[in-house]
């Protein structure tokens, strides 16, 4: 007797809420005779000396296991990961997908210097050793890690979520502005999408996270500029380019990033800085420290669009309805 394939879906100990969210949007968007989805059992045991070790406390045997997990903080949640997809492979699951709405190391993308590695071609490299045979991750810092993958990968876009919100507010003058060159793509796309004008901001850098000078390329005076992003980490660049645009005329300055490291003093930044208002999704949680202040952060969620590409990988749909561009 031929048992009916099943999906199922676990979370990592980062993407807990997240995953929670997809699973409960899945539910409500099911067809009536589709099986009501539950987040996957699980349990890690930590040990004195650091290390630690997942299990699965149901069975996947058989059934198509997407496991959602972002990578920051890197180290500790990418390790997790992988013991995670080797466990449900090894517990004979028939595919295991991968779910990183944050994909950690994109950063090390290329050699920018003698003797450096490549982090992300490496993390694509373990992802594949550990069992998964899919990724789908959101607004990788460069588009062609895509490649470093010798499986399919779905790169999600926070296009989806973010043209409708900046549509939302009805800005007279709107200009869109990238942060630096490596932005100008991303940036270009929102303008076209928006049918307005694009800002590029150049920047120099004395070191990692240490902006030195920005200077911004475009009209500038009488425009309400949103800055696009694929993330805000210290929150130097961004906060420098929103004074640089305020000084040389803007009339006011928002930013939409999607994936909210915000580490260091970045808060503190935001706040201290002319931007008016700094718009993130949730694949990465804000802080929970209750005297952080967080009024100047609007987050959206990536949750339905997730929810929508995990339903249609699975029922072997096409997904580029899903992108704005």
């Amino acid at each position: 007797m031929l048992k009916e394939h099943r999906m199922a879906l676990f979370a990592c100990t980062a993407s807990t809420d997240f995953a929670s969210k997809v699973v409960e949007t899945i539910n409500e968007t099911k067809a009536p005779e589709d099986v009501v989805l539950h987040l996957g059992s699980s349990e890690f045991t930590r040990f004195s000396d650091g290390e630690f070790q997942p299990r699965l406390t149901e069975s996947v045997r058989g059934a198509t296991v997407f496991i959602l997990q972002s990578t920051y903080p890197p180290t500790d949640n990418l390790m997790e990961l992988l013991l995670m997809i080797d466990a449900t492979k090894r517990a004979s699951a028939d595919k295991v997908i991968a779910v990183m709405p944050y994909f950690g190391w994109a950063r090390q993308d290329r050699k920018d210097k003698p003797r450096v590695a490549i982090g992300a071609k490496l993390v694509a490299n373990l992802l594949k050793a550990a069992g998964a045979d899919r990724v789908m991750t959101c607004d990788l810092h460069a588009e062609q890690i895509q490649g470093f993958f010798d499986f399919p990968v779905d790169h999600i876009y926070a296009s989806t979520v973010f043209l409708p919100y900046i549509k939302a507010m009805h800005l007279d003058n709107l200009a869109i502005a990238a942060p630096d060159m490596g932005g100008a793509k991303r940036a270009n796309s929102y303008a076209k999408a928006l049918a307005c004008p694009m800002i590029i901001c150049h920047k120099t850098r004395e070191k990692a996270n240490m902006v030195s000078s920005i200077t911004a390329i475009g009209e500038v005076e009488g425009k309400n500029i949103v800055i696009v992003d694929d993330m805000i980490d210290t929150a130097g660049t961004l906060t420098k380019a929103a004074d640089v645009l305020m000084e040389k005329g803007a009339l006011s300055v928002r930013a939409c990033a999607t994936h909210a490291v915000l580490s260091g003093k970045a808060y503190d930044n935001i706040n201290n800085s002319q931007i008016k208002e700094v718009i993130v999704t949730d694949t990465i949680p804000l802080t929970s420290d209750p005297n952080v202040d967080k009024s100047k952060i609007k987050v959206v969620s990536m949750t339905q669009t997730f929810a929508n590409i995990i339903r249609k990988v699975y029922n072997y749909e096409p997904i580029s309805s899903e992108f704005s561009f």
